[in-house]
């Protein structure tokens, strides 16, 4: 269960220099919860990796302005027919066919946040809504909600996701975070349930509904903010694993053919009979699809001590 963050000493000292000043909640929250989560190694070491993606990302479009030949997808070195080691010239070397291999990877951390962020919030909101409604309304609503999320949860996503794809040929990037978006929000639809039937039994959604409150507005002006920071903790995983499922996909054979990832980068160099006469273009796109994954798994490990004070008394016990 979520317990409401106190306004520290400190925060209201930012605020003002020690004199009352009206702080907005969710500013006093977010503080308070990054005052928690600053004091974990873990998170720290995960934000810093996730802030080094970010910048990969941010920066992958500089490389083909500066040359046409650094173009991750069409762009070729006219001197290289060949896959060769690094150089001045290509830092992680090139392809089979002289491709830059340096901006395939930032063009890869750029799909994966793509592909990361936008499954996991649609997911999200689908689930969140989902659960709030099964949770609040109950009975026979809950029951075919929860039935239907049943359902959902038991099929293999990258089973499911392989079968269509062969069924209707290679898929665009966008049908790929749909069709992934659409089959991970069953757990958090359950988790959400789980926390607005506790919640919908507390003082201030009674008091909400005697002042003749619609549900609408109970669930999406009093229940929502309280299960907002669970639903972006479990946000956090579910960018893990759809970044596993289109890095998997990419590599059998099922990936946007007309986007460079980490994924399709695997699959070119087994494809091309490369995986064990250059590391250099095995290892990257490998090793950056391990650390992004384990990053958004250390930053919801740790905000998980944020939003649970009883994981940071265990802590502290230790």
């Amino acid at each position: 269960m979520t317990q409401p963050f106190s306004t520290t000493q400190a925060t209201k000292d930012a605020f003002g220099g020690g004199t009352e000043r009206h702080v907005p909640y969710w500013i006093e929250r977010f503080l308070d919860g990054w005052a928690i989560y600053r004091k974990n190694v873990i998170g720290r070491i995960g934000v810093v990796l996730l802030c080094l993606f970010a910048l990969m990302a941010a920066v992958s479009y500089i490389p083909q302005w500066v040359n046409p030949i650094y173009n991750p997808m069409t762009g070729v070195d006219p001197q290289i027919s060949y896959s060769t080691g690094p150089s001045f010239r290509h830092w992680l070397g090139t392809d089979n066919i002289g491709r830059d291999l340096f901006s395939q990877l930032l063009a890869g951390a750029r799909v994966a946040f793509i592909v990361g962020i936008t499954s996991a919030l649609i997911s999200i909101l689908f689930g969140t809504t989902i659960g709030m409604v099964a949770g609040y309304y109950g009975k026979r609503t809950d029951l075919i909600l929860m039935r239907f999320a049943d359902m959902v949860m038991v099929m293999p996503t990258l089973l499911v996701v392989l079968i269509l794809s062969a069924l209707f040929g290679q898929l665009n990037i966008w049908v790929i975070v749909v069709m992934i978006a659409l089959f991970r929000w069953p757990g958090v639809a359950r988790v959400i349930r789980s926390q607005t039937m506790s919640l919908r039994h507390r003082p201030f959604v009674e008091a909400a509904i005697v002042a003749g409150a619609s549900r609408f507005r109970i669930l999406f002006r009093h229940i929502l903010p309280n299960v907002m920071p669970l639903a972006l903790l479990y946000m956090t995983f579910r960018v893990t694993s759809a970044i596993i499922i289109e890095a998997a996909l990419a590599f059998l054979g099922f990936g946007d053919p007309g986007t460079v990832s980490w994924g399709m980068m695997l699959q070119w160099v087994w494809k091309t009979g490369h995986m064990f006469q250059a590391p250099y273009w095995l290892l990257p796109p490998g090793i950056c699809i391990s650390l992004i994954t384990m990053a958004f798994y250390m930053t919801g490990r740790a905000m998980d001590d944020v939003l649970d004070p009883r994981l940071r008394e265990e802590e502290i016990k230790r």
